[in-house]
């Protein structure tokens, strides 16, 4: 027996109902429209959906109310409806976490380490930017526009440095050290996601999220998320 489209969007949308009702705490009936106006304040996946899901609301009501007969609903949503909707209740129920799409071996440097083993690692792995540690605690951030501010510098009008310098050296010329936050690896994406867009409306830009355990500087770099990472986020 074939299911119907309106069926399969009923099914997902009380799922959807449902989760809203618990992440809220809701034990009476409270209007789907306002469950998504309280649960999207700490939930990012109905931030980035509320207008999908205000949608659905509307569509929803149409399906129900206008039912005139057991096999026959005013309005059949198309395959898209349904696919998207059922989407983004896996999404609420399953949210993909940082640490999952995100998580591998990060690439570290020492303070002490020269400005050479910097470049190498950068080029050689296509890196923007390399976390760097002075006696075993994070010290932050080899950038592009780091080393670039260091050798403009360091430069003078017909010469540029000969001298190595160490990281250490470099990360002096780092124009915005708080360029980057670290996060938990049970950080849904969307929320990291959120990160991104916050700095910019403050004004600033993050260089990266650095995913560890539980968010905390003196554990052990599990991932790192960079803008250009923002792309495998759907």
């Amino acid at each position: 027996m074939t299911v119907k489209n309106s069926d399969r969007f009923i099914v997902a949308y009380n799922r959807i109902e449902k989760l809203l009702a618990e992440k809220v705490g809701e034990s009476s009936y409270s209007p789907f429209y306002r469950l998504i106006d309280k649960v999207k304040i700490t939930n990012s996946v109905v931030r980035k959906y509320e207008d999908d899901l205000r949608e659905f609301g509307d569509l929803r009501n149409a399906i129900v109310h206008h039912r005139t007969d057991i096999d026959y609903v005013i309005a059949e949503p198309h395959d898209e409806i349904v696919d998207r909707i059922e989407q983004i209740e896996r999404k609420l129920s399953n949210p993909l976490n940082v640490g999952a799409l995100f998580g591998c071996k990060v690439h570290t440097l020492q303070s002490t380490d020269s400005l050479i083993a910097a470049l190498k690692l950068m080029y050689e792995n296509k890196f923007s930017q390399v976390p760097i540690y002075q006696n075993g605690k994070f010290q932050g951030l080899i950038t592009a526009a780091g080393i670039t501010y260091w050798l403009a510098g360091q430069s003078t009008e017909d010469s540029i440095p000969r001298e190595i310098p160490t990281l250490s050296a470099v990360y002096d010329y780092e124009k915005r050290k708080e360029s980057f936050e670290f996060v938990e690896k049970d950080l849904s994406v969307y929320e990291a996601e959120d990160y991104f867009k916050r700095a910019i409306t403050r004004g600033t830009r993050l260089e990266a999220l650095l995913i560890t355990e539980n968010a905390n500087d003196d554990e052990q770099l599990i991932g790192i998320i960079t803008p250009f990472d923002l792309l495998k986020i759907k």
